[in-house]
């Protein structure tokens, strides 16, 4: 009976051996979208693999070895990320327009990540670990206003300029925040009786 470890190292063998043979096949581009509507300051993410399970499992993308999400119920996580920044922004531009007096119908957002699965697989050392390019985009419907003004251009791009400026993901992403990382373990079955014996890795990025 094999171990995980190489139950693990058997289903991604041939995964990785398809990216040196094709580089190209390792790039997949991920997706996320959510709608707004006039009722509330909220984003509704859009049903899908990535907003299945309310349980919010994270497992591996099929590019590294997962299950179909749709049968495992498990997410990837750069989806859930992507979840994140339209959620964020889109409740973001809600506020702002509310704030700013725009009346907002309704409305889509949409997000797309570029990522290289030949990096976090470890099969090219020069190949990016993480997304590369990230779009963002708003397609909002605008209500009227009781004066009958219509919504002007000026307007449009202060709404724009506000919401990349006030969305907390956003911004989160587009200035690298300093990040601590500490791993810490202990047991394996070899440790005396009330002796704890603890190995540790901190790093920061």
């Amino acid at each position: 009976m094999s171990t995980p470890s190489q139950a693990l190292r058997k289903k991604q063998a041939p995964i990785k051996d398809g990216y040196r043979k094709d580089p190209s096949s390792a790039v997949v581009t991920l997706k996320s979208s959510g709608t707004l509507d006039a009722s509330s300051i909220t984003c509704k993410l859009s049903d899908g693999p990535a907003v299945k399970e309310a349980s919010r499992i994270a497992g591996l993308h099929q590019k590294a070895g997962g299950d179909d999400p749709t049968i495992s119920g498990e997410l990837c996580s750069g989806d859930m990320l992507l979840d994140a920044l339209v959620a964020c922004s889109g409740v973001t531009l809600k506020a702002v327009a509310t704030a700013l007096g725009i009346p907002i119908a309704s409305g889509t957002v949409s997000a797309e990540g570029d990522l290289d699965f030949k990096g976090t697989m470890g099969v090219d050392r020069d190949a990016p670990v993480g997304m590369t390019d990230i779009r963002l985009e708003f397609q909002v419907k605008f209500g009227e206003r009781e004066d009958g003004r219509e919504v002007s251009d000026e307007e449009v791009e202060k709404l724009g300029k506000l919401t990349e400026r006030y969305c907390v993901v956003l911004q989160t992403l587009v200035h690298k925040p300093t990040i601590k990382v500490r791993l810490a373990g202990n047991g394996g079955g070899k440790e005396e009786e009330g002796v704890l014996r603890e190995i540790i890795h901190g790093s920061t990025l």
